[in-house]
């Protein structure tokens, strides 16, 4: 499948889901709370609107907040596995590879790194006041998750086949551009529905995102996307939209029944081990946001890395990460594609990526993970993303 690349930039307006946050659940249809005893609700102190912009926090104010969202979002605060996977030292990188990441952590305003090889730590460094028990926001690596999300209620048999109709699980696309539209199709971001997430265009439509909650409050998810009109048969094109996470967000609740945060517990949080938690900020239906805002330490981003390389511990189908991780839709000749909300990369290797320079890249071949958190100048990045790219392919290369 041959997607045109469009809106390569990833990113969210966090300030306009989660104005108006209701603390009861809801989604699409009603559906009762089941929220487990640990899985918290956390609210932080009112704050003026203007203060939540986070796209124009200055270079200062994301370094600090970065570290403390739930100081300034409403969301589900997830305690540590019960039993923490262990990431044991293995054997340090050369001297030449450690100067590399050293000087690209200084040159990009790196937050942390982590390399694992067969699950030992190769590298670990911090800065920018991040210390080893500090989580550090997501943004779009959460779509990753959320993509795991949607394979464990396959698995579980809440999700009959990414190839029902997205309607099935959210009614309230029936009549509009998604009629017709598979779970798969979603999943893949090749709906053919159009969408523009250009954030320098006040008319766009993650720009408009704060509209729909002001005029719609718990129903802005679904009333925005149904709002959109159709621009090629589904399957046909590919368009990066972080409202279409949004969508398998609520997909994926309104199927299992409860926040994505407490089905994150069970499946990912316990089985990879998370040792620091798990904060997922709410949209405004009490739900959380599919499409980004959950926070974690790098460690745990790197444990993430390392649980989807071993294939998930069961709690996916088998082969999901491996078709997951694999081009469901190629950029042509580049040798980059996209999977189920996973990017891929020249060489069979795959990650997670976010805005402001988080990212997680996974060399199968090589057993290697390489996390890593940071406050790049500029939301998109662009030859900080290849930068990191070619060093961690740098990396995966020279493993024993």
């Amino acid at each position: 499948m041959m997607g045109r690349i469009t809106g390569m930039v990833s990113g969210v307006v966090i300030a306009a889901m989660l104005a108006g946050c209701a603390s009861g659940y809801g989604g699409d249809r009603a559906i009762a709370p089941t929220i487990a005893t640990p899985v918290v609700i956390t609210q932080p102190p009112a704050r003026d609107q203007s203060e939540l912009q986070v796209l124009f926090w200055n270079d200062a104010q994301r370094s600090e907040r970065f570290r403390v969202m739930e100081q300034w979002f409403a969301g589900h605060e997830v305690p540590a596995a019960k039993t923490t996977r262990a990431l044991p030292k293995g054997a340090p990188l050369s001297a030449e590879l450690q100067a590399d990441l050293k000087a690209l952590m200084a040159s990009t305003n790196a937050a942390g790194i982590m390399v694992l090889e067969d699950g030992k730590v190769r590298y670990e460094a911090y800065g920018l006041g991040l210390g080893a028990n500090d989580r550090w926001t997501s943004f779009s690596v959460a779509k990753s998750f959320t993509s795991t999300l949607l394979g464990a209620a396959v698995k579980d048999g809440f999700i009959t086949s990414l190839d029902d109709p997205v309607t099935q699980y959210i009614p309230g696309l029936k009549d509009s551009a998604y009629e017709g539209v598979s779970v798969r199709q979603l999943a893949t971001m090749t709906s053919g529905v159009k969408w523009n997430e250009d954030y320098t265009d006040p008319n766009s439509d993650v720009a408009q995102m704060n509209r729909f909650v002001v005029e719609y409050g718990a129903d802005a998810i679904v009333a925005q996307m149904k709002s959109l009109p159709r621009e090629a048969a589904p399957g046909e094109k590919w368009v990066y939209k972080t409202g279409e996470t949004n969508l398998i967000g609520v997909l994926v609740e309104n199927a299992v029944g409860k926040p994505l945060a407490e089905y994150a517990q069970a499946k990912i949080v316990e089985p990879a081990g998370f040792e620091g938690g798990l904060f997922w900020m709410v949209d405004p239906r009490g739900g959380n946001i599919g499409g980004c805002c959950l926070s974690i330490t790098l460690a745990d981003y790197a444990r993430m890395g390392q649980f989807a390389l071993e294939g998930g511990k069961g709690v996916v189908p088998t082969g999901w990460f491996a078709e997951a991780t694999d081009s469901q839709v190629d950029f042509g000749a580049t040798g980059y594609g996209y999977g189920y909300q996973w990017w891929t990369y020249p060489g069979a290797t795959y990650g997670a990526q976010g805005i402001f320079g988080q990212g997680i890249t996974l060399f199968p071949d090589k057993r290697v993970v390489f996390a890593y958190v940071g406050n790049w100048a500029q939301a998109s990045g662009g030859p900080e993303r290849a930068r990191f790219l070619a060093l961690s392919q740098k990396i995966a290369a020279e493993a024993r």
